[in-house]
């Protein structure tokens, strides 16, 4: 996808790529214009979720549950949360979907009523959920109706949603006159959402709901970090939206933070994705590599602080294990401000786990900490083995 597309052709470009990556896609323009009502199955614009998909997800991924339970478990992921900020309500459906929403299950042959976690997505086996790419959505809110280019669906929840502009147009004024106005005037429809992608062809870029412009980034590279880097659509999308990855953005590289004052979400740039994967993978060979894991190098401002937060929660997400983090910083300073940002995301449940010398730091990693803090040579006496560096 290079120059020269117009907004219609580049839109078409698009779909047939999400179809070969395994999406089912459908033109919704003319939703609404059937006889025999929906072909997707929602009452009225306004339904921004896909019930009769996310029903039947439901059903499959929780066989045994109840079908009260399942109509129960859709009216928690879509209920009307305009009470709430948009970001707070995105962090709260995106705690349902990545743990499961929790419902009353009567115990058969019994009065009893237990708590039972519903899986919404099969995180582990794309193959087990439903992908579908609605084009010229429609979506109502009390004032306003506004028709989104493309939204991917996945088990009928909106995850990601995608601007397209014509090449000849700057692609700042995707988020300038577009996306501002969708968050303004549809709010409820990013409630869901994932990531956003905006693009004219040649130019792509990709960020959260609560970005501004100038934290939108390209996404060069699908697979490798030492492959040559193409900044386009294709790339975009092949890099985000194939069905593995897409996936593992939602679960486990997207993160919320309130460090600043303001509640922001933050998704994954593309060296943080493929730098933490390849550290991943680093872990689980961790015994043939003989404790040595390996260097993640970022450049000043490529958020090092993000990434340590996306390597230790996909680790204790993904993989076996009593893991312990250590977190080393040059500087007191910094010591107390990198805890204050993990602490700001939720990764830390647990009291603050110091270390103020090198003997403190053994005895913490002895102990049940997840996390464990140090201003470096500023505390630590005695160094540390590098096998003690991750338990």
């Amino acid at each position: 996808m290079t120059a020269g597309y117009c907004e219609d052709s580049l839109e078409r470009a698009a779909i047939k790529l999400f179809e070969q990556l395994g999406w089912e896609a459908a033109d919704c323009f003319s939703e609404f214009d059937q006889i025999t009502g929906s072909p997707l199955g929602r009452e009225t614009s306004s339904d921004e979720i896909l019930k009769p998909r996310l029903r039947a997800a439901i059903e499959s991924l929780n066989p045994d549950l109840p079908s009260e339970s399942v109509t129960s478990t859709i009216d928690q992921i879509a209920m009307a949360r305009s009470a709430m900020s948009m970001v707070a309500a995105n962090r709260e459906v995106y705690r349902l979907l990545k743990d499961g929403v929790k419902v009353q299950v009567q115990q058969e042959g019994s009065e009893e009523r237990i708590y039972q976690t519903v899986s919404i997505i099969d995180w582990n086996d794309p193959e087990n959920n439903d992908f579908f790419l609605a084009s010229q959505f429609w979506v109502t809110s009390e004032m306003y109706k506004r028709r989104a280019d493309l939204v991917g669906f996945v088990n009928g929840i909106p995850l990601v949603f995608i601007e397209l502009k014509a090449s000849h147009r700057r692609l700042e004024n995707a988020f300038n006159n577009n996306l501002r106005d969708y968050k303004d005037t549809i709010p409820q429809l990013f409630w869901y959402n994932a990531f956003i992608i905006l693009s004219n062809g040649s130019q792509s870029r990709i960020s959260s709901i609560t970005a501004q412009w100038g934290h939108f980034n390209e996404w060069k590279k699908i697979d490798s970090e030492g492959e040559v880097g193409v900044v386009s659509l294709d790339t975009m999308i092949r890099g985000t939206c194939e069905k593995t990855r897409c996936l593992d953005i939602v679960e486990n590289f997207s993160v919320f933070s309130d460090y600043g004052g303001d509640l922001i979400k933050m998704v994954a740039k593309n060296h943080q994705y493929l730098g933490v994967n390849n550290a991943l993978d680093a872990v689980t060979q961790i015994e043939e590599n003989k404790g040595r894991l390996g260097v993640f190098w970022h450049t000043q401002g490529s958020g090092k602080s993000v990434s340590m937060i996306f390597l230790s929660q996909k680790i204790m997400r993904k993989l076996t294990g009593n893991y312990t983090f250590v977190i080393v910083t040059d500087r007191k300073d910094l010591d107390r401000q990198i805890y204050k940002f993990f602490a700001s995301t939720g990764s830390i449940t647990e009291t603050e786990a110091h270390a103020d010398s090198g003997e403190h730091l053994k005895q913490l990693l002895r102990e049940d900490h997840r996390y464990v803090f140090s201003a470096g040579r500023e505390n630590l006496d005695t160094p540390i083995s590098d096998e003690a560096a991750l338990q």
